[in-house]
Order: C-alpha cells, then structure tokens, then sequence
C-alpha cells in the first residue's frame, strides 16, 4: 500500500502560498475524461527522480515542490504522457497531463 497521502484540489490548512511551490493538476484522457489510479511522477530538470503519487478518482495530483524546472509523467492503463512546467515563484502552479 503506498504510503502518499490522499490527492485532490482542497489543499491542507495551513499552507502558505506565498513561501510554498505546488504543482497540481489532473491526469486526463483526449475527450477530458479522469483517470483515476494513475501512477504520477515529478522528475527534475535532469530528468531524476523526485516523487511519486498516485492519482485520486478523479485524476487529481499534487507535488510541494521548489521553483525550477519539473516534468510530471503520469503512468496509466490509458496510457502515459507527461507535461514539463518551470514555476517561477510560489503559488499554485497548474497542469494537466494528457495520457492517451
């Protein structure tokens, strides 16, 4: 069983926005559709490691991460894809990955 906590859009009380990097987004199909389940990985600028997720029902993700340059790659039955993002600041940083 992993041990990630539960992913979703309503972040925990207490995060402050303007000191905090988070990435989050959802993992969706071609037609919009969520994928749910989906293994989600954050990979640095070199391509390394970092974290792993797995997706809500809903395909919801989400990473603390620093300001850089980050891909998410999700790993799903529907297929894979990833989206590379370089958040400049903190704040909340948005992005959908397309897996089909």
């Amino acid at each position: 069983m992993c041990g990630a906590p539960a992913q979703g859009q309503v972040l925990p009380a207490g995060i402050n926005l303007e000191k905090e990097t988070v990435i989050t987004g959802r993992i969706v199909k071609s037609t919009g559709e969520a994928v749910g389940g989906a293994f989600v990985r954050l990979l640095d600028k070199t391509g390394e490691f970092t974290a792993e997720v797995v997706a809500s029902a809903t395909g919801a993700f989400r990473f603390f991460a620093a300001p850089g340059t980050w891909t998410v790659r999700a790993l799903s039955k529907s297929g894979n894809g990833d989206v590379t993002l370089t958040p400049q600041s903190a704040g909340i940083h948005n992005v959908d990955v397309q897996v089909d």
